[in-house]
């Protein structure tokens, strides 16, 4: 009887360890009909830029990134912000690591801390001093969302504002879920909303500049006040930063979502990560020009002008 009972409880061990293999097995999304609505205009200014600021990585594989990755694939989690140039103001797009990142992350649950290991390369408030450009001139740091891996840097721009949806402060008011364990103190939040302009498919939308340059728009699912930033340029190229929408472009190009049990703990709405994965998804095979960013995938930024590389521009 004792000898059936092992057989049973290892039966039952080995099925639940095939049914989480199959979660990691490729699973494509349905593929969408591609977006066939309008193609935004914009009218951005010749001296816009777009720079990344990589300030370290997260050591990761490439299943943790998506569905159907290999296990045994290493992959260099990007730990990033994006400075964008703007005559009429400077935003970074996220922050990625901060100064005191090591001390931040001793706030995080311990479970979390056993399987996450990184390395802190340079701040984005040092490479913006050391390349020679002036903070004063940063209008704000705009979040995709509120994650421990986007905000770590925000204690380095005292006085910046932070923008956020109303969605997203109150997540962060709230705390907990993907966020450090001690709130920051003194960060300037500023709440912004959206008109009711379709964006790509998007029902609403924030044009920051009303020049098409910079169009923000709901993308909640990963955190309750996700955004997506779309960005265009006056040589025409044109950018979409979607944040943790995927963490790796396969997500995109293989219409792979993140494994089931990465999910669990990732998202908060797997629902709504996968409309607005189709819809991106639909965007691009429209657009398949459109350079999509997502936030920890090494191979956009490493393909985008670093900050290092360029001159400060004159102010």
């Amino acid at each position: 009887m004792r000898t059936r009972g092992i057989y049973i409880a290892a039966a039952v061990v080995i099925g639940l360890l095939a049914l989480f293999l199959y979660t990691l097995l490729p699973s494509p999304l349905p593929k969408p009909e591609p977006y066939a609505g309008p193609v935004p205009t914009a009218n951005p200014p010749a001296d816009m830029a777009v720079l990344a600021v990589v300030t370290g990585v997260n050591y990761r594989v490439a299943a943790y990134g998506y569905r159907g990755g290999s296990p045994f694939e290493r992959r260099d989690f990007a730990m990033a912000g994006t400075l964008i140039r703007h005559p009429r103001g400077d935003l970074l797009i996220d922050t990625g690591f901060g100064r005191n990142i090591d001390e931040q992350f001793a706030t995080m649950p311990l479970s979390f801390r056993a399987i996450t290991s990184y390395s802190l390369w340079q701040p984005a408030a040092d490479q913006l001093v050391a390349a020679g450009h002036d903070l004063k001139s940063l209008r704000a740091i705009l979040l995709t969302h509120a994650h421990w891996d986007h905000v770590s840097g925000l204690p380095d721009f005292p006085g910046v504002p932070v923008w956020v949806t109303s969605p997203e402060r109150e997540f962060i008011r709230r705390g907990g879920h993907g966020q450090f364990g001690k709130p920051f103190p003194n960060i300037r939040y500023e709440e912004y909303g959206f008109e009711a302009s379709a964006y790509l498919g998007f029902p609403e939308s924030r044009d920051i500049y009303g020049d098409g340059s910079i169009v923000v728009v709901p993308a909640p699912g990963h955190t309750p006040g996700s955004v997506i930033i779309f960005v265009t340029l006056h040589d025409g190229a044109r950018y979409a930063f979607v944040g943790d929408l995927v963490w790796q472009r396969e997500g995109i190009a293989l219409r792979e979502e993140r494994s089931w049990l990465v999910r669990q703990f990732a998202d908060l709405d797997e629902q709504g990560v996968r409309e607005n994965l189709l819809r991106m998804i639909a965007i691009k095979e429209r657009l398949p020009e459109l350079i999509i960013i997502p936030a920890h995938d090494m191979r956009a930024f490493a393909e985008m002008p670093k900050l290092s590389e360029t001159a400060a521009r004159p102010r």
